[in-house]
């Protein structure tokens, strides 16, 4: 029987071995991914569709069970567990083993399918043909690798939810994102878009569509064939084409504003939801150097920016020159976007300059940057960019942000760069809401610097790569671009000193500080007095 430490130390002490229920647990875990290996090394179960769910269970129970056994006889509250102590959280060799095999999944998942089973003629085979009859159930298509792909995402976001809900059980924040982000995982990423190609015949055909996806996550929702597909839908297509577009220019806007970028970061996205569940035992692994921020900053506002060029193009190769034909034009539509990101910027610069300070330069670069491929595209055919075809700068995006970064190194690589490298690094939608976030939102993150005690554990549990302590030692506001606002800061001080809360715009980023002597000058103070 577990007995209940009493040691006090915030830091906990090294973990000595795991209990009998644990190692039962693994095992059952373990056999769960045994059957997945066999079949896709094409074994031939007798009953597949039972020996699927067998499996599925199996995983799913181990790593629930794993996960009370571990929390089931501690105090609700901090607990750091001994990360630091353990191989697989502090970077050592079960955590590059963890790493190198799901890099190694994720690179067959996305380039070599047929490794898997995936068959474009006949019928799948292995692993792929594993997942048949769970696919054929929801879509009566049979499996693709993006199926199986999703359903083992969905699966971990379920499994590994339950386990940061019963490790963060004293918080109530926590609980409910936690069951929103396990929620829209499975309702609007994982089973709809599936009943949604259970619809589809030869004269009504929609494609794809995680609805919480929204540009320019979704860079790709404007293309043509997306776009053709939409209208041949008719009035459902029509309504979810405008749906996307309402989304970018009216709920995110509004959203963003009362909440902050965590409504979709961490209550929302999938990508986020993966990270704070199943990537939650290596949010410590986050680099908090000064030089890793400033390569955040640069990495994903450039990505932003390519976004925006490539989604412009885009729809600017479909349209036509005819203004008798076309209401909408190419050199309209161009002209158009060119007013609105000059205003958007001048509105931005006018009202918000002193809080952009040294912000301002990426703006600047940004914007420059975009008009003049706005002027490139104008000279050009449209299927070109200056040198490059448009249709290879779309794929080569595709693969380089949508299917290395997002997927092999940003989820592959959570045991040695921490969970959040594509939210940080990578992701255009995380970008755009963290620029709104900054400048028009009224959340923030409050601190009461005379209750610190300096123990650090805010900055180490940062999965955003945030030093909060420097932050609450000065008692100073975090309003930062790049926070999603997961709240962990808050659920692991021991002194109640972070608060996540809403307020009006007036001195929301001025810093307050706290008079610590070695931080600030006494003497300006007593001259400003």
């Amino acid at each position: 029987m577990s007995t209940v430490q009493r040691n006090m130390s915030l830091t906990g002490e090294p973990p000595k071995t795991i209990t009998t229920q644990q190692k039962i647990a693994t095992l059952l875990g373990m056999s769960g991914l045994l059957m997945l290996l066999l079949a896709s090394l094409n074994v031939d179960f007798p009953n597949k569709t039972l020996w699927f769910i067998l499996s599925l269970l199996a995983i799913t129970l181990g790593i629930i069970w794993f996960a009370r056994a571990a929390y089931t006889a501690k105090h609700e509250g901090i607990k750091n567990d001994g990360v630091w102590f353990k191989s697989i959280s502090s970077r050592g060799y079960l955590g590059w083993l963890t790493a190198i095999s799901l890099t190694g999944f994720y690179i067959v998942l996305y380039f070599y399918p047929q490794f898997l089973g995936l068959s474009k003629e006949g019928s799948n085979t292995g692993l792929i043909a594993f997942f048949d009859p769970l696919s054929t159930l929801l879509s009566g298509n049979p499996a693709s690798q993006w199926f199986v792909y999703g359903t083992l995402y969905t699966l971990a976001i379920f499994s590994f939810g339950i386990k940061f809900i019963w490790k963060y059980r004293h918080n109530r924040y926590e609980r409910l994102r936690t069951w929103s982000v396990m929620f829209f995982q499975t309702a609007f990423a994982f089973l709809i878009p599936e009943f949604m190609a259970r619809l589809n015949s030869d004269s009504f055909s929609l494609p794809y569509y995680d609805l919480k996806n929204i540009w320019p996550l979704n860079y790709y929702n404007f293309e043509q064939y997306r776009i053709d597909s939409f209208i041949s839908a008719g009035d459902v297509g029509l309504a979810l084409l405008l749906f996307g577009i309402v989304s970018i220019f009216i709920i995110t806007p509004i959203l963003t504003y009362k909440y902050g970028k965590r409504w979709y970061c961490s209550w929302v996205c999938g990508c986020g939801g993966l990270a704070e569940t199943a990537g939650d035992s290596f949010r410590q692994l986050s680099d908090k150097t000064m030089n890793a921020w400033k390569i955040e900053r640069w990495v994903v506002h450039s990505v932003l920016v390519f976004v925006v060029v490539m989604t412009t193009a885009v729809v600017h190769s479909y349209l036509g020159d005819d203004a008798s034909a076309y209401w909408l034009t190419k050199d309209l539509f161009l002209i158009s976007v060119a007013v609105f990101l000059t205003l958007l910027f001048a509105g931005i610069w006018f009202f918000k300059r002193n809080e952009l300070k040294k912000d301002a330069r990426y703006g600047a670069i940004g914007y420059l940057v975009i008009v003049l491929v706005l002027i490139g595209m104008h000279f050009t055919s449209g299927k070109t960019l200056f040198l490059f075809e448009a249709e290879t700068l779309r794929k080569s995006y595709g693969f380089l942000i949508g299917a290395i970064f997002s997927g092999v190194i940003g989820t592959g690589f959570y045991p040695i760069f921490g969970s959040r490298v594509w939210c940080r690094f990578g992701c255009p939608m995380a970008a755009i809401l963290g620029l709104q976030q900054r400048l028009f939102s009224k959340f923030r993150i409050t601190t009461n610097g005379g209750q610190c005690i300096s123990c650090g554990n805010c900055s180490t549990y940062c999965e955003m790569g945030i030093d909060v302590r420097t932050y609450a030692q000065k008692g100073e506001n975090i309003v930062r671009a790049s926070c999603v606002g997961c709240g962990i800061c808050s659920a692991v001080c021991p002194r109640g000193v972070l608060k996540l809360e809403n307020g009006p715009l007036e001195n929301r980023i001025a810093p307050n500080e706290i008079l610590l002597g070695n931080d600030v000058d006494l003497m300006n103070y007593v001259h400003k007095n």
